[in-house]
């Protein structure tokens, strides 16, 4: 494994998406516990990818624009619902919940699965993964299927780490952010226009 993979790795993780978002958004509206959780579900959403890089479905996403399209406005049309519900949902950086953990029964695997779906539906991370991972698979590599699969592990683990660090930052701030219900209305309106502008972007991706 090179010094240049886990440096590329590492820019590309830190830059901000949707995963990273939404673990910050978590943090801030049930705690650190869900913020983990969140960076849990943002980092299991790779797999997909990962798994389609290996097995070239990422290259039939490339090669068919009906099948890209399909996929893209899928995660679009997700990203808006998630912003639809941190606006209208009660106890997610609300003010008149301040301070309550989970009062709405926000269940772990809600929270994992819908970080997982926020990726999950990005065809451009499956194609990311076909043209990032092999660049970095030696030539004479005698299982280059296990060494992608290697390479996309250190890159989860990376990722989860780099959430984690971010639910913890935002865990850090969140008592003082809580006793301030404007500066959560504005927080959660924040998060929400990111979600749509983010949607929005995805929208304009071409293959």
């Amino acid at each position: 494994m090179s010094i240049e993979f886990l440096i590329t790795s590492l820019f590309v993780v830190i830059t901000p998406g949707t995963g990273m978002i939404y673990t910050l958004a978590t943090t801030l509206g049930y705690g650190f516990r869900a913020g983990l959780l969140a960076a849990l579900g943002g980092t299991l959403s790779i797999i997909s990818h990962i798994a389609a890089a290996i097995l070239g479905l990422a290259a039939l996403l490339h090669a068919s624009a009906m099948a890209f399209q399909i996929v893209k406005f899928a995660g679009v049309a997700y990203l808006l619902y998630m912003a639809y519900k941190m606006l209208k949902e009660k106890g997610q950086l609300d003010a008149e919940s301040l301070g309550a953990e989970n009062r709405e029964g926000r269940t772990a695997l809600v929270i994992i699965r819908d970080g997982i779906l926020l990726n999950l539906l990005n065809p451009k991370l499956s194609i990311f993964f076909l043209a990032f991972l092999p660049q970095f698979i030696h030539v004479d590599e005698v299982n280059p299927v296990f060494e992608m699969a290697a390479l996309g592990a250190v890159f989860m683990l990376m990722t989860f780490v780099v959430f984690a660090l971010v639910g913890l930052a935002a865990a850090s701030v969140r008592d003082k952010v809580l006793t301030r219900p404007t500066v959560m209305n504005w927080l959660k309106r924040g998060f929400a226009a990111t979600f749509v502008m983010l949607g929005a972007r995805l929208a304009l991706t071409e293959r």
